[in-house]
């Protein structure tokens, strides 16, 4: 009995597992590779033709080629905004944790509360407008980094907690500097938790839609999220096109978590298992 049961839990585990994640990526790849009619029955049959390439072609060339620009203005704000995100969390969850004071009780609140609060979307664009960054990707990207920048703060931090204090005061007895003691020799014992940090904020800004919606707005700015938004009030009824645009910004999110799949994991559990 004791031995069935891993069979029978692994078993069920695996069955809802397909259910919540394989059938409707299936049912979106079915879709986006029919006709016009036989998409709209929004069924599991396979396709009579198969016209993966027209629904390619045509999902491309929509709106001027609108999908390629939004891919290019996702990339932008996504490869800025973790960069920044990346630098800046590192140094704030070292100095938290590193150098202790009076002032690490309201940094510390003030992380949980950026974590715990709603953004304030009309506060926010009020803000933005005034200083001119309004409907432009500077602004974009500062707007993902405040977001995210207490989530990361902590990752950091709870992993530079299972770094031996011992390497810091080594290098401090060699004469190193306390940003020479950082960028020397604690960054590169964050390779696990940098990692993870930048699959889990690539995908997630990469994914934005809200954000994009409320403080990007303009054709010139469109982002990938919002083309599926573009296309169906375009294309209403046209269910083919639409689910051929969701797949193909699904799929590169996709491909990134399956690879990293292992380096997010283990730097998310790592500082709960050494501390």
């Amino acid at each position: 009995m004791r031995r069935t049961r891993p069979i029978v839990v692994g078993g069920i585990s695996l069955a809802v597992s397909a259910v919540v994640f394989i059938l409707p990526f299936l049912f979106i790849a079915l879709q986006a590779v029919k006709s016009r009619s036989e998409a709209s029955r929004l069924n599991f049959l396979l396709p009579k033709e198969w016209l993966l390439w027209d629904n390619l072609v045509a999902v491309v060339e929509a709106r001027n080629y609108q999908l390629l620009l939004a891919y290019f203005n996702s990339t932008v704000i996504t490869v800025f905004s973790v960069t920044i995100l990346v630098v800046f969390s590192a140094m704030v969850g070292y100095v938290m944790q590193r150098r202790k004071s009076r002032w690490n009780s309201v940094v510390q609140g003030a992380v949980l509360i950026g974590l715990m609060m709603p953004p304030a979307v009309v506060p926010t664009i009020g803000l933005l407008q005034s200083i001119g960054l309004f409907k432009t990707m500077t602004g974009m990207v500062l707007i993902q980094v405040a977001y995210n920048l207490s989530f990361s703060t902590l990752l950091y931090r709870s992993f530079i907690g299972t770094i031996p204090r011992d390497l810091d005061e080594a290098a401090m007895i060699d004469g190193a500097k306390p940003w020479q003691i950082f960028v020397r020799v604690v960054m590169p014992l964050l390779k696990p938790v940098t990692v993870t940090n930048i699959v889990v904020q690539s995908i997630a800004i990469f994914n934005d839609f809200t954000n994009p919606l409320y403080y990007l707005p303009g054709k010139e700015n469109v982002t990938v999220q919002l083309t599926l938004y573009n296309f169906q009030s375009m294309y209403t009824s046209q269910y083919n096109l639409l689910f051929m645009n969701i797949l193909l910004v699904t799929i590169p999110p996709l491909i990134v978590f399956i690879f990293f799949n292992r380096q997010i994991v283990a730097g998310m559990t790592a500082g709960g298992v050494k501390g």
